[in-house]
């Protein structure tokens, strides 16, 4: 482990992609700083390089500023080399439907872009300086769901990833001024806890005939934060084994 770490911050670590993202942080020495609605499960405790864990619920207007305001107390004036936003949620009506354009009604599809898509901007600028002391990047969580129609996403979740898209590149542009890039990451259909036997229907639709795993997407997160990614920012990487191209 190096003698002065990078640190990253990420949302959502609780589990799935974001679990995996963390592990792949850990290993490569990073201290992390992580947040979602969920208590860190025990086994990663143990993770010497796990550092803080916030409890926050960042669909709650205001917890974003909260969240915000406890890591940057928590850096000081220390650098933040990466912020990777990755909790988001795509949510049932109550006849267990994905939300649509026809179902549900406002105020929930007000709670999924409050999530999706306003907290990444929250944390985007707020983090702004620290990424800038860091020459840092931020990795938003998009999805191949903003770039086509999905079966299983539902409107809500897929307009807001898709406003992710747009958002990732207006960042990246405003943000290169103070050094810092800023990419996405579109996962396809990725084998975690949140994925249903119904998917299975959309494996031959996959040129490489398989789910993903939640470590391929860590590594595709973890590598645009390194300098080997350094001339790489408002790009938008698809880890859905060739799905978004049939």
């Amino acid at each position: 482990m190096a003698d002065d770490p990078k640190t990253v911050i990420l949302t959502g670590a609780s589990r799935g992609i974001g679990h995996a993202t963390v592990k792949r942080f850990s290993q490569e020495g990073w201290r992390i700083i992580t947040c979602s609605r969920e208590a860190v499960p025990e086994a990663c405790q143990r993770d010497p390089n796990w550092t803080r864990h916030i409890t926050v619920d960042l669909a709650v207007p205001g917890e974003a500023e909260r969240f915000v305001a406890e890591g940057n107390d928590l850096l000081g004036n220390d650098p933040l080399h990466a912020l990777v936003n990755n909790a988001a949620v795509s949510p049932k009506t109550p006849f267990k439907e994905r939300l649509g354009c026809l179902n549900g009604n406002l105020g929930q599809w007000r709670e999924v872009f409050e999530l999706n898509f306003f907290a990444p901007l929250a944390l985007g600028r707020g983090f702004a300086a620290a990424l800038g002391r860091g020459g840092g990047a931020i990795v938003n969580i998009t999805s191949i769901a903003g770039h086509e129609f999905h079966p299983f996403a539902g409107s809500a979740y897929s307009t807001s990833k898709a406003a992710l898209s747009a958002l990732t590149r207006e960042m990246a542009v405003e943000l290169a001024g103070v050094g810092v890039r800023v990419n996405a990451v579109a996962p396809g259909e990725i084998e975690t806890e949140m994925v249903s036997e119904e998917y299975d229907a959309l494996i031959p639709r996959i040129p490489m005939h398989r789910m993903g795993r939640p470590d391929e997407v860590a590594s595709a997160v973890y590598s645009l934060c390194t300098a080997n990614f350094g001339y790489v920012t408002g790009t938008e990487v698809f880890v859905t084994g060739g799905q978004h191209l049939v």
